[in-house]
């Protein structure tokens, strides 16, 4: 079996301290009870927060742990305190369920959670394996996939956000929103609920990172990343099974006997401001002044589980919860009944499930969650089919659940009458909803999507693998000894991108004095013939290199210097008014951009713009070019943030064929984007024809940057 590490904030089990003694107790709900079934699978190792400081005198408690595949990190009270009450509880928690106003940025715990992955850290790599799969889960952890990934960079990594991933506009108000993004692509497979999250998530790394993406694959570095929805299930034989028990058909009975046999509307939550508590209640309010014919017909049964009693947040909402339920139940109750059963503790799984098929409504209408489980096992166990879920629009789960009353929790008139349209629904279309949730729910749970996560990860490694042969550095010695053993040497060079980074103003990408001393060095052997191959204008490459001794390839194609003597396309300049005129419009609704006259093309660029809205217009700009050029002579190229049009029938592949048709004992080629695919494609086989950048190409290898080729060429002067 396949090693598999999971790695979370919290152990799938709770260390308690009674009376000096020590037990673990088995955790119930959330991940660990999600993942169960699926541990059973794998070679299963878990690491996490044991929940309490295990003293020096409890050293025989953390090799017993270790004994049951449990691998503690111990974390001080500072720490604790510092990372998971703050950061987590106090920062991410509030900003990426999009409550900013509730959201505290502390300096200080951030160096607690960056410290805190730092200890994750140090105890996967001494207990990992080179072929483990390593899952890390939730946002207490999001430095760590990249921290693994420095310190194993082939180990296969996956990454779950289990809560939302805010829009751009709310996660760029975090002080350190590079660092989280950058730590979550280390990650090979990253992995959220549902796609809008996914897009959220795309949108951040376009805007902040600069990183594109082509179906949710993203190049980082020298690795493919994926990232995609795996909306997670529960265990639904297990909740399907406990519905069915003797014990569970026994308490159902109890309930409907305590509550006079009344209609049952259900709420089960964790308490947080997240879940939309009070509106609830409101709505509930609401539904009761406006259809009182169910005045004393109707039992609102709100179960609340305790959480994060320490925050402030949480006990005013706590307090304000409680007084809500006080006035509803003072307003329309009497001695005979009690609107609102309020139950504010922890209950054992089976008086759970029982709840559930006891209910008849369930209300589930948080303001933002990630998934929302509850819904599922609400559905689950509703052996009978009967029943009727009414489901915030806001949920991940309603994405899956559409069989449900779909709400906007905010609208308590629409929840009022989504209420009475649950209560008075037909038995034979409840059952049909029901069914039909059930059916997906059995089809794709949670076993089935650790699956589906691992298999994605399994897959992208192998895409990595592929990837990774083309990378020249694996085969340097060998270009090395074919260019020492070669007397007839023929370098083409891209010069943006590929010599030079890239900058926001292409005007201002001179060569540097590093840059100019290796072309002097390399056009010096006389050996060597050295050509750049760029996109420039003439008048900017003569001005550039006039004192070497290199061929030179301007814009493209359309002007070529050789031995000195520039021959260049006959063309005409009539065209270039009606294009300037539609890429001045686009340069008026896309801040940032300009435009580029040369003599024989004119190129929109668009690095300076904002990365969502300059790719948005350049979509828009290619379709307009494109019935504008259609019948012409005139072909539109697609460059890294630029946009030219230029006659057809001139590519630097073309404009290569004037070397090209000589015999070369050795011929290196090098470029960075789509201007010079034309060139590798002409390339006689035993070439060396590189990317600058991980990404598909009719390169032969890739090279991770441009100071990666510098390397090289610098080492070429020396032999």
């Amino acid at each position: 079996m396949d090693g598999l590490l999971i790695v979370s904030n919290r152990l799938p089990v709770t260390v308690v301290r009674r009376k000096g003694k020590i037990y673990l107790q088995p955790s119930v709900g959330g991940l660990a009870t999600g993942l169960s079934s699926v541990l059973r699978k794998y070679n299963t190792l878990w690491i996490g927060w044991p929940g309490i400081e295990i003293e020096n005198s409890e050293e025989d408690l953390g090799a017993r742990m270790k004994s049951e595949g449990l691998y503690p990190v111990h974390l001080s009270k500072g720490e604790v305190n510092g990372y998971y009450h703050g950061f987590c509880n106090k920062t991410i928690w509030p900003l990426f369920h999009s409550f900013s106003q509730y959201t505290v940025y502390n300096e200080n715990w951030w160096s607690a959670y960056k410290k805190v992955n730092e200890k994750f850290l140090d105890v996967i790599t001494e207990i990992a394996k080179p072929e483990d799969i390593i899952w890390i889960h939730d946002y207490h952890l999001m430095l760590l996939p990249n921290l693994l990934r420095k310190e194993m960079p082939e180990a296969r990594i996956g990454f779950f956000l289990h809560i939302p991933f805010p829009p751009f506009e709310i996660f760029r108000l975090l002080p350190w929103r590079k660092h989280l993004l950058e730590g979550i692509l280390g990650a090979d497979v990253v992995g959220f609920h549902i796609y809008d999250y996914v897009q959220n998530f795309l949108q951040c790394v376009h805007r902040l990172l600069g990183y594109e993406h082509e179906l949710g694959m993203l190049i980082v570095g020298d690795r493919v990343v994926k990232v995609d929805a795996f909306p997670m299930g529960i265990d639904y034989n297990k909740f399907e099974n406990i519905a069915n028990s003797p014990e569970v058909e026994e308490e159902v009975k109890k309930i409907h006997k305590k509550l006079g046999g009344r209609k049952i509307i259900l709420s089960i939550d964790r308490l947080d401001y997240t879940k939309g508590i009070p509106l609830r209640l409101e709505a509930f309010d609401t539904f009761l002044e406006k259809y009182p014919e169910y005045i004393g017909k109707v039992t609102f049964v709100l179960k609340l589980v305790p959480s994060r009693t320490r925050v402030e947040h949480y006990v005013q909402l706590k307090k304000y919860i409680d007084e809500l339920v006080g006035k509803i139940n003072g307003k329309y109750g009497d001695i005979e009944w009690t609107p609102v059963q309020y139950i504010y503790r922890f209950l054992p799984l089976e008086k759970l499930v029982a709840l559930y098929r006891a209910a008849d409504v369930a209300l589930i209408t948080p303001l933002r969650d990630g998934m929302n489980l509850v819904a599922k096992e609400f559905v689950a166990s509703k052996i009978d089919g009967k029943g009727c879920l009414i489901l915030s629009e806001t949920t991940g789960a309603a994405f899956e659940l559409v069989e449900a009353i779909v709400v906007n929790p905010n609208n308590k008139e629409k929840v009022a009458e989504a209420l009475k349209m649950a209560l008075e629904m037909s038995e034979d279309e409840q059952i049909q909803r029901v069914r039909a949730m059930q059916e997906r729910l059995r089809r794709y749970n949670v076993e089935k999507w650790a699956d589906d996560f691992i298999q994605e990860l399994n897959k992208i490694k192998e895409v990595q693998q592929e990837f990774s042969t083309k990378y020249l550095m694996r085969e340097l010695g060998k270009l090395l000894e074919d260019y020492r053993n070669s007397s007839k040497r023929l370098l083409l060079l891209d010069y943006d991108g590929t010599l030079v980074p890239h900058v926001d103003d292409p005007r201002k990408a001179e060569p540097d004095e590093e840059l100019m001393n290796i072309l002097a060095e390399l056009s010096g052997d006389q050996r060597n013939t050295v050509v750049i191959v760029s996109g420039r204008d003439k008048k900017t490459l003569e001005e550039w290199f006039e004192n070497l001794n290199v061929d030179l390839v301007a814009e493209h194609g359309a002007a070529v210097r050789k031995d000195g003597e520039w021959k260049s396309i006959e063309s005409t300049d009539d065209w270039k008014e009606s294009i300037r005129q539609v890429f001045e419009l686009y340069v008026d609704r896309t801040p940032g951009s300009f435009i580029e006259e040369k003599e024989f093309s004119i190129a929109w660029h668009y690095r300076k713009a904002n990365p969502e809205l300059g790719k948005c217009r350049a979509a828009e700009l290619e379709n307009v070019l494109m019935s504008l050029v259609a019948g012409t002579d005139l072909n539109i190229l697609r460059g890294d943030k630029v946009i030219e049009i230029r006659k057809a029938g001139v590519d630097k592949g073309r404009a290569a064929l004037e070397w090209l048709s000589d015999d070369w004992e050795f011929i290196l080629a090098a470029g960075n984007d789509v201007t010079d695919e034309d060139l590798f494609s002409v390339l006689p086989e035993n070439s060396y024809s590189i990317k600058i950048g991980f990404s598909p190409s009719r390169a032969k290898y890739y090279l991770k940057s441009v100071y990666e080729l510098r390397n090289i060429l610098k080492k070429l002067q020396k032999l």
